[in-house]
């Protein structure tokens, strides 16, 4: 039995990482049984500084990236196609708002002691992307925890606190001293590095790679 530890980072704003999720399932199942994977998820802001009302994702993204409106439709239509064929929900990924997701990482954290974690990563995940709801919104952020059969009055009073806030901090600290820049990055048994959402065949090739390395 190959044992491999995959430590994703990655911020619930990224559609990168949610498809990188769905394809890094896929790689998982196409090498089980021979490996154990075990997955941790680490908090990574794209917009840290991202306070108030929302503003439309299209021209944000042209702002952000100098492109144009058109090049950055042209570029969301083909994320919505790659995560149709994931089986991943992106019906709303264009008509989404900016927002903040600090809140949103603390309650991954919080889920990943209750065994749900990247479920809580993918209720968000589809909350974004596939509904267009504004995850930095606590009413959103409880609707998902409801979803999951998790404690909505434990998640409320963890909202209203200051809860896990140190623990996404300590994330984000680690990881960029670590120089993760941007997201998704897979970090491999603490040694390796994988970036971006790569193809499954590749995560495969990978995972095959390393565990040769390490008998």
């Amino acid at each position: 039995m190959h044992k491999i530890q995959i430590d994703i980072v990655s911020d619930i704003a990224c559609p990168w990482c949610a498809i990188g999720y769905a394809r890094l399932e896929q790689a998982m199942h196409k090498l089980a049984p021979g490996y154990e994977f075990n997955v941790q998820w680490h908090a990574f802001e794209l917009d840290p500084d991202h306070s108030g009302a929302g503003e439309p994702i299209l021209p944000a993204l042209v702002r952000k990236y100098g492109s144009t409106e058109a090049d950055m439709r042209a570029n969301q239509d083909q994320m919505m196609q790659i995560a149709t064929d994931l089986g991943i929900n992106f019906e709303k990924l264009q008509e989404r708002f900016t927002c903040n997701t600090f809140d949103g990482h603390r309650l991954v954290k919080w889920a990943g002691e209750q065994g749900l974690q990247t479920q809580m990563k993918q209720a968000l995940f589809d909350a974004y992307f596939g509904k267009a709801e504004d995850v930095s919104k606590h009413d959103v952020l409880l609707h998902c925890v409801a979803n999951l059969g998790l404690d909505t009055t434990q998640a409320r009073a963890i909202l209203d606190s200051d809860k896990y806030a140190t623990a996404v901090r300590d994330d984000e600290t680690t990881y960029q001293q670590a120089g993760v820049s941007a997201v998704p990055a897979f970090i491999i048994n603490n040694k390796y590095l994988i970036s971006g959402a790569q193809e499954v065949d590749t995560l495969v090739q990978a995972f095959q790679d390393i565990s040769a390395e390490t008998e």
